[in-house]
Parts: C-alpha cells; structure tokens; sequence
C-alpha cells in the first residue's frame, strides 16, 4: 500500500488488487468448478474451514439469484492484501464454456439427488414435473442425467424440495 500526498492532511491510498473472473454455465454441474474456483482465490486467506463453506454456501444463493436468460454465469474475485471480494452476476457473454470433465468428481450427480428426493417423498416423477411447471420429457432427462436444469429451474426444485446437496 501507499500513500501518495495531495495536501496537508489529505492522501490518496493506491491498493495493489488482482482481478480474476471466469464465466460459468448456470448449471448445477458448474458447481463444483465454481467451488473450486473460490477456493483458489481463496487460497492463502486466513480463513477457517467453517468460514470457507460459509463463502460457498453464500456464493451459491448468489449463483442462484443471479441466474439470468442467458444461460451462463460470471464470477468475479477481486483480491486486496488483506480481503477477498466476490462478484456474481448474470453474464453478458451468450454462449456458456465448455464443462472440463472432472475425473476427481464425487459420484454424488444432480440425477442422483432429485431421484432420491423423489424417491424419499413417494413422489413420481410425473407428479414432480408438473409442480415444478416442466414437462415429463425435461424431468425424464434431468433424472437420466442427459440435462440438468437451469439454476432460475433449480430455485423451484430448491423450493420444493430442498437445498440440493452438490459435491
């Protein structure tokens, strides 16, 4: 940090800030790689292990607040020397990055969670598409893993059954 004087009394503060910002698809699948990107921003933070879950818990309701038409997510970490800010917002960008494969990925899928949700409510999945407003083809694919819901989707299927639980 420093000091750059303008008068008596006054002073600029100029503060070294490294900007980094990748784009997401607002996807339950994008999670993990969204996690992961916090945590290296994070890296070398003086955090505890609570409070880093607590950042991606808060950055995951942002992710699902700022889930927009265009299908994709930016996030941005600005780093200060002593804190770490996060942006989350709607991405201006229209087409969505490839997803890297994750050979490292739990097993743990959004397919898995919303069968088993079905299942441990004796819910069908006929009965769960039409509270949750999709047609039964979108939730045969959700629950075959061949699609996973847009996150402005995934505010529904949280409201109705729950905070999903991502590895």
């Amino acid at each position: 940090m420093e000091s750059v004087g303008r008068s008596p009394g006054n002073s600029i503060e100029v503060v070294p800030v490294e900007i980094i910002t990748k784009i997401f698809p607002a996807r339950p699948s994008a999670v993990p790689g969204i996690r992961e990107f916090v945590q290296e921003c994070l890296a070398g933070a003086p955090l505890a292990e609570a409070e880093e879950r607590e950042v991606g818990n808060t950055i995951l309701r942002a992710l699902l607040s700022a889930a927009g038409p265009s299908g994709v997510l930016e996030v941005s970490c600005r780093k200060y020397p002593q804190r770490v800010e996060f942006d989350v917002l709607p991405s201006r960008s229209e087409e969505p990055p490839p997803v890297p494969p994750r050979p490292d990925a739990p097993a743990a899928s959004f397919a898995e969670w919303l069968a088993e949700a079905l299942r441990s409510r004796g819910i069908t999945k006929e009965t769960a598409a039409e509270e949750l407003g999709v047609s039964p083809k979108t939730m045969n694919r959700w629950l075959a893993g061949r699609t996973e819901p847009r996150l402005r989707d995934l505010r529904r299927i949280e409201d109705r059954f729950g905070d999903v639980r991502l590895h």
